[in-house]
C-alpha cells in the first residue's frame, strides 16, 4: 500500500496516492450476467458498455437514468441511442428511465433485474473513473451481497483521470467531493453491513 503509484514506476509517489487509490477503482472484467450503466450524459459511458457487449463479456446492458438538465430526453434514451448506433441490438438493451440519481439508477436496475428474472450473479460496471468507487458502494447497499462487480471505468469528456486530476483546481474539486460525498452517503450503512457478514 505504501508503495501504491498510479502513473507508474517511473514517477515519485503522491502523499496522496491512498485517495487516488480509493476514488479510482478498477478491476479485471470478466464474463459477466449483465452490464450496468448508471446514468449519465457522457457517449464514453455507453460507448464502453458496448464494447464490451461486442467482446462477448455480457448479453445485456441496463443504461439507467431519467430525464436531467443535460439530455433533452431522459438518459437512458440518450445512452440508448448511442448504444443502437454502435451495433447493440435494441433487444440486448434494458429500460430504466426514471432514476435521477445513482441510489435511485442501483435501485430501479435492481427491481428491474428481478422483475425480468434476470441473474445478476456477476455484474459490470461501466461508470466514470472518477465516479467508480461511489458507483460501487451504491450498487452495493442494493444488490445482493452475494454479486460480483466488475468495474469498467471511462474517462468522460473532462479527461479527469488517476493520472492527472490532482493537476489542476477543476480536478482536485471534484476528486475531493466525491471523498465527501462518500463519507456523507454511505457512514449509515456501515452497521448494516457489518451485521449482515
Amino acid at each position: 500500500m505504501d508503495d501504491y503509484n498510479p502513473g507508474g514506476s517511473h514517477k515519485m509517489p503522491y502523499p496522496f496516492d491512498p485517495i487516488t487509490k480509493f476514488i479510482f477503482l478498477e478491476t479485471e472484467i470478466e464474463q459477466a450476467d449483465l452490464i450496468l450503466v448508471p446514468g449519465g450524459s457522457q457517449p464514453q459511458l455507453m460507448e464502453k458498455a458496448a464494447q464490451l457487449y461486442h467482446q462477448g463479456l455480457a448479453p445485456l446492458i441496463l443504461p439507467s437514468g431519467g430525464a436531467t438538465k443535460n439530455v433533452d430526453t431522459t438518459e437512458w434514451d440518450f445512452l440508448n441511442e448511442i448504444g443502437l448506433s454502435l451495433g447493440v441490438p435494441q433487444e440486448a438493451i434494458m429500460k430504466e428511465d426514471k432514476a435521477t440519481n445513482t441510489f435511485e439508477n442501483a435501485r430501479y436496475s435492481w427491481e428491474l433485474i428481478q422483475a425480468n428474472g434476470i441473474p445478476a450473479n456477476r455484474v459490470i460496471l461501466a461508470c466514470k473513473a472518477g465516479h467508480a468507487c461511489r458507483a460501487l458502494l451504491t450498487y452495493k447497499t442494493v444488490f445482493p451481497k452475494e454479486t460480483q462487480f466488475f468495474i469498467a471505468p471511462v474517462i468522460d469528456k473532462t479527461g479527469i483521470s488517476k493520472d492527472n486530476w490532482f493537476l489542476t483546481e477543476e480536478g482536485i474539486r471534484r476528486n475531493m467531493t466525491e471523498v465527501e460525498k462518500i463519507g456523507k452517503y454511505f457512514a449509515h450503512h456501515i452497521p448494516n453491513w457489518v451485521n449482515i457478514h
